[in-house]
């Protein structure tokens, strides 16, 4: 039987809608540049920038506003109007200031296991718009610990796991991607429980673990206290 002590749950679409701001966003970034490119078109343009800019200026709404700029200038010829940028420019503000929804069960679920292990909260993306989120959810004060990283990584996991916890051997980590929250934390020796959300940025999309011992599969986050039940 396992003897989990410590639980990592993910922010953006675990804990509160994010991806689907996104794509409201990349709607009016395709009705700015109707008249250069059809959708389809641009958006294989815009994911193609997004997915070279990553490196460079990590993840998040920055990153994501500057590839579309990117993006506006390389279909238009470098023709495109200032006005079009100024409004791609006010999409991202608009963005970062988008309020923050929390998904449904999630509040339940961490008022039910609080207090009997310790939670921390792993997410990866802009420091400063991660922390507004944490703060604009209202979830902060249900977490032991919080950690805003860059990339999540198997050594993220087997780090964070051992700074907060007993190590991710005895760690559950909770989210709706499999390529940054799963995985990665599988391969650290963690358990992991995949949440899906009903879309997925393509840049997460990874083939799901069927077959490995750790991982498990929930409709939606309030089942983490079935599973944890399961598990002890």
């Amino acid at each position: 039987m396992a003897e989990i002590t410590t639980l990592g749950f993910d922010a953006d679409d675990t804990l509160w809608h994010n991806e689907r701001v996104f794509r409201l966003t990349e709607d009016r970034f395709a009705d700015l540049l109707a008249d250069y490119t059809e959708k389809s078109q641009l958006s294989e343009r815009l994911l193609a920038a997004e997915r070279r800019n990553v490196l460079h200026y990590g993840y998040g709404v920055k990153g994501f506003t500057l590839s579309m700029i990117e993006t506006a200038i390389e279909v238009t010829d470098r023709r495109v109007p200032a006005d079009v940028i100024a409004e791609i420019l006010e999409a991202g503000r608009e963005m970062m200031k988008h309020p923050v929804e929390p998904l449904p069960h999630v509040e339940d679920t961490l008022k039910t296991v609080k207090g009997d292990y310790k939670l921390v909260l792993i997410t990866k993306g802009d420091l400063f718009d991660q922390e507004r989120k944490v703060t604009a959810s209202g979830l902060d004060i249900h977490f032991d610990a919080i950690e805003i990283v860059s990339e999540k990584t198997d050594a993220t996991y087997a780090t964070l796991f051992s700074r907060h916890g007993s190590g991710p051997a005895q760690a559950l980590m909770i989210g709706n991607s499999l390529k940054s929250d799963i995985v990665p934390a599988l391969n650290a020796g963690a358990y992991g429980a995949h949440v899906p959300y009903d879309m997925t940025w393509a840049l997460e999309e990874a083939v799901e673990p069927i077959g490995h011992e750790r991982f498990f599969r929930l409709d939606n986050i309030g089942k983490v206290p079935q599973l944890l039940a399961r598990l002890s």
